[in-house]
């Protein structure tokens, strides 16, 4: 007869066929505990890291909105200053960004890009270190500080994918997943555009729908633009707006479009002929004396700034929303002197993004084609405009009309964006073969002369 127990646990005078199927069950919930703990380790990576994320987005936020005040302050008693200040500025973030922090320069989706090819590991981690992410803000404001005309969303895709870098040291094998979800989650916790975050990580870092990643990456969106709601609260970028385009006045999408996309791939050329470097005596003389070359930019940007009264610095965010709903019309100097300002803050070798400056030139030119045709509802152009140009910059389309859409709330006016998405598109791509981004990635990896995998330029 068989000696009950207390202990239920406790098997020693069980039948020997008893104690074997309990051993077998131990070890199958042992195995199945220790095949889940990768599993929900990665997750719980994810999660933390998107918190990191969503709190440096706000922080960058709130800087990049100091650091213009500030410039406000400095160039108040005479606008003439910004042609001291903004060379000056120039200079030293060009040094800065060479010398003590390097590869924190221009928008930081490049380096994103690259890492996430990059087979040396080395590389990898001097692309995405924690050093290069504090440089890349710290400079970063120093630029806005002295009137660049960048914006702050590319800065916080990098310092994202720095955040997720330092959590995937547990997990070297997700460190590609870590870096597509930390740069997402940078996107969408900059603009509290959650949906354009899974969109640009999938259409712009990925290139490609990665299945195994995706539901990561989602976590770690969520976990950045919670931290960022609960900090800031929910907001609209740009405001709401129901402005919508009649179907008489549809022929208006693909003349704003096809402009656009024109002008944004040739933004997209110049940065890149410049990336690359200039032929001949100019270029050497570039590549011999960058400081200088930032100082000559600075003081270009500032003469832009003082032709446009001020509009032309900082990231254009006033400005656009400005003329978005028709607060302010747009002069028809403002789109080429924040195009050239733009272009000017890109070559010179300081950290800005491109996102706010390229949205505040799209709308430039929506509002320009407006004063044109004053029947036209301005809303609508300016939203067209904003997408074209955009589109034409980033050759990454449903990136563009996914992020104009959720920064306005305007669901009206999808139809008619996506068509000046692909229109505008198809005309960069006749100006700019290669996409900007993806160019620049791999021009860092010939440089570096590491082993990579192929980058696709192309969408």
């Amino acid at each position: 007869m068989v000696e009950m127990r207390d202990d239920v646990g406790d098997t020693r005078d069980a039948p020997p066929p008893q104690r074997s199927r309990y051993r077998r069950s131990i070890m199958r919930l042992r195995s199945a505990s220790m095949e889940a703990f990768p599993l929900w380790r990665g997750r719980l990576l994810f999660l933390v890291g998107g918190i990191g994320v969503g709190l440096a987005a706000v922080l960058m936020a709130k800087g990049a909105d100091l650091a213009q005040d500030g410039f406000r302050r400095l160039t108040a008693p005479s606008p003439l200053i910004a042609l001291v200040l903004t060379p000056a500025g120039f200079a030293l973030a060009a040094l800065l960004a060479r010398t003590v922090f390097p590869n924190s320069q221009g928008s930081g989706i490049p380096q994103v890009i690259a890492a996430r090819h990059a087979r040396d590991a080395r590389f990898r981690f001097s692309l995405i270190s924690p050093r290069v992410a504090v440089g890349k803000v710290l400079v970063l404001f120093l630029g806005l500080l002295c009137g660049a005309s960048a914006g702050r969303e590319g800065p916080t895709v990098q310092v994202g994918a720095a955040i997720m870098a330092a959590f995937g040291r547990l997990t070297p094998e997700r460190l590609p997943g870590l870096l597509l979800a930390g740069g997402a989650a940078g996107v969408a916790a900059a603009f509290n555009t959650p949906l354009a975050g899974i969109v640009f990580g999938i259409e712009e870092l990925g290139r490609a729908y990665e299945a195994r990643s995706s539901g990561l990456i989602v976590a770690g969106i969520v976990a950045a633009g919670l931290t960022s709601l609960g900090l800031l609260g929910n907001y609209t970028y740009f405001g709401t707006t129901d402005a919508a385009l009649p179907l008489a006045a549809a022929w208006i999408v693909p003349l704003v479009a096809v402009v656009g996309g024109l002008a944004g791939g040739l933004f997209s050329r110049v940065v890149i002929l410049f990336a690359r470097g200039l032929p001949g005596a100019a270029g050497r003389l570039i590549r011999r004396r960058p400081v200088v070359f930032a100082a000559v930019c600075g003081l270009c940007v500032a003469l832009c700034g003082l032709a446009s009264g001020g509009a032309a610095y900082g990231t254009g965010y006033e400005e656009a929303r400005a003329i978005l709903h028709g607060d302010a019309a747009a002069g028809w100097t403002y789109a080429p002197l924040k195009f050239g300002a733009t272009v000017l803050s890109s070559i010179s070798g300081i950290p800005g993004g491109l996102f706010a400056p390229s949205l505040a030139v799209g709308a430039g030119l929506g509002g320009t084609v407006h004063g044109l045709l004053p029947d036209m509802p301005v809303g609508a152009v300016v939203l067209i405009g904003m997408v074209a140009y955009l589109t034409g910059v980033l050759q990454a389309p449903i990136t563009s009309f996914v992020i104009v859409t959720e920064m306005t709330q305007n669901h009206a006016m999808v139809i008619p964006l996506m068509v000046a998405a692909l229109l505008a598109d198809a005309a960069s791509k006749a100006v700019c073969r290669g996409g900007l981004y993806h160019t620049l990635a791999e021009i860092m990896l010939e440089r570096a002369d590491v082993p990579a995998q192929p980058v696709a330029k192309t969408g």
